[in-house]
This record gives structure tokens, sequence and C-alpha cells, in this order.
């Protein structure tokens, strides 16, 4: 079993927003897989289905983002998951726009739906991709930059950014993710 975490906001007014490209990577891997995310339980929306022989869960904790960290415990406590098999998908303030990045362990990095994470696992070690939304020119205050919407140039990069983060999902499905990480690192 797999378990596919994309962080954001819910609501309408949170759509598209800088924010909230783990859940685009979510509706993303929703579509191709035909996974259906209907069901609302444990803080978050989900599906699950059967891809490549693998049991897989999509999840979009709908706690906001500075809490997403109860919706993912719950979640691993009730198909009761092991941390080798999450990864959690999230914007990244310090990589450039359009630019992934695997880890399997690592630091909050000030991003407050990581720090939830990581305190409701009780580890920072787990699988991550983290997606560039790059930093904001001039003096444009953190919480408003990301919780903005990407230009149409922005854009571009970004729909090529959730298209690489689902592939290194849907590679994660069949192989280690160590060699994920490596294949897609290098790019």
């Amino acid at each position: 079993m797999k378990i596919i975490i994309g962080l954001g906001n819910p609501g309408k007014q949170y759509e598209k927003t800088r924010h909230n490209v783990g859940f685009e990577v979510i509706d993303e891997l929703a579509q191709k897989w035909s996974i259906s995310l209907d069901q609302a339980k444990h803080k978050g929306i989900y599906g699950t289905g059967v891809v490549n022989g693998e049991k897989v869960i999509l999840l979009k904790p709908l706690t906001y983002m500075n809490l997403s960290g109860e919706s993912i415990a719950a979640v691993m406590d009730f198909y009761k998951a092991e941390i080798e098999d999450v990864v959690v998908l999230y914007d990244d303030l310090d990589l450039p726009t359009g630019k992934i990045r695997l880890r399997q362990k690592g630091s909050a990095g000030g991003h407050n739906g990581i720090k939830s994470t990581i305190a409701h696992l009780g580890t920072s070690d787990f699988n991550r991709i983290r997606i560039g939304i790059g930093r904001p020119a001039g003096r444009i205050p953190i919480t408003d930059y990301v919780l903005g919407r990407f230009t149409a140039e922005e854009w571009k990069e970004i729909a090529q950014a959730v298209q690489k983060s689902a592939a290194a999902c849907e590679a994660w499905l069949d192989k280690p993710y160590l060699q994920v990480m490596n294949e897609y690192n290098q790019s």
C-alpha cells in the first residue's frame, strides 16, 4: 500500500494558488488513475484504488495547511501504514518555480504544513516531493505570495512540475523511493 498526500488549503479561494500545488498533483493522479476523491474522513478527502497491482490512497488534508499532520496521522493510523509507504507533496519557496526535489527526510524548512506533519508523525524521516514556487520579488509578504496565484508564465512551469511529480509517484509504485529520487533529481 502507498499513501500519496498533497498539501494545500481547502476552498475555492485557494484553488490554483502557490500553496496548493500538492493538491494539483493529487488531482492529476486521481484523473490519471481514475480514482475518485469521494471519501471524507480523517480530516481530509481521499480516494483509494489499485495501480500496477499496488493499493494506492490519494489524500488531500482539509485541515488547512498549518494542521496537515492531523489528517496524515489519522489516515496512517487507520490503515496501519508504515512511514516508508507515504510520500508528501508540497510547495517550496527555496526551489525555483517548476523545479522538483525528492527527499527521504529533512527539516520543515519553515513550511508550516511540514512542521505539523513532523509533529504528528513524530519523525522527519518520510518521503517528500518539494515543488518549487520560487520566492517573491520585492517586499511581498510570504503569506500573500504563497496564497497568491501563479502568473500565466509560471503556470506553464508548474504544470510541467505537476506532471513530473505525478510521474515520480507512479514510478515509486514499482521501484524503491531512493531509486526514484536518484532518477528524478537528475533533471
